[in-house]
């Protein structure tokens, strides 16, 4: 908890000071989002570019970073955000969790990329046969802090658990849905860019059968959340 209150402490102070107002100017979310598009579109299509991994590419973000979005993940080894998306160093704030359950430390990053480098695109990427999501559907017993992982996630188990169609695949749509309300509604710093239109905060699937992201319609967002 001391951790993270000195983080927010240190992004309240960059709020309200000059340097915030300098930060952000980064890519605008909309055309962060379609960055993203595209890429996964070059990927899937086996067309990746590959983009910014030269060597000058290292020695330019040694200095500092210019992320363009913020991809809050899970942490399974077949949804590497960079590959997915087709971008490289320096392009993407990452945070991966299994099931992108957040916490303190995870909304204190969450935070830090938005007000102190500047993106003003988060995404929540959830993906097909999530373990995590498959686990809290279940409700096995899990061993040690996995449990801390399952019980984020059964809200979104419950509220698909009488819906048509594949169980599993429904409540992993709804748990990054929850989580997209979740982080919108985040005080202090991220509902009041939310509210204001100064960022964008989307949800998607990633299908590990095909390599396509999927992004949420608001409409279902606003839907599963009530």
């Amino acid at each position: 908890m001391k951790d993270y209150q000195w983080i927010l402490g240190f992004v309240l102070l960059t709020l309200s000071s000059n340097a915030f107002a300098e930060s952000m100017v980064g890519v605008p979310g909309d055309i962060a989002l379609q960055r993203l598009v595209e890429g996964n579109i070059r990927f899937r299509e086996g067309k990746a570019k590959r983009p910014n991994q030269s060597q000058e590419r290292i020695r330019e973000v040694s200095k500092r970073q210019f992320p363009f979005a913020t991809i809050i993940g899970c942490s399974d080894s077949r949804v590497p955000n960079e590959i997915v998306f087709d971008q490289g160093l320096g392009d993407l704030f990452i945070v991966r969790t299994a099931g992108q359950v957040s916490t303190y430390a995870s909304w204190g990053s969450i935070e830090f990329s938005v007000a102190v480098l500047g993106v003003n695109l988060v995404v929540v990427l959830g993906h097909s046969n999530c373990g995590a999501v498959d686990a809290a559907c279940k409700s096995n017993d899990v061993p040690g802090h996995i449990i801390t992982l399952t019980n984020a996630i059964k809200p979104a188990a419950e509220k698909t658990k009488h819906l048509q169609g594949d169980w599993l695949q429904n409540a992993v749509k709804a748990n990054v849905a929850l989580q997209v309300t979740s982080l919108r509604k985040l005080d202090p710093i991220l509902s009041k860019l939310y509210n204001s239109g100064k960022i964008l905060i989307v949800g998607a699937v990633y299908d590990l059968d095909t390599g396509k992201v999927s992004f949420l319609d608001e409409d279902y967002i606003l839907s599963i959340s009530k």
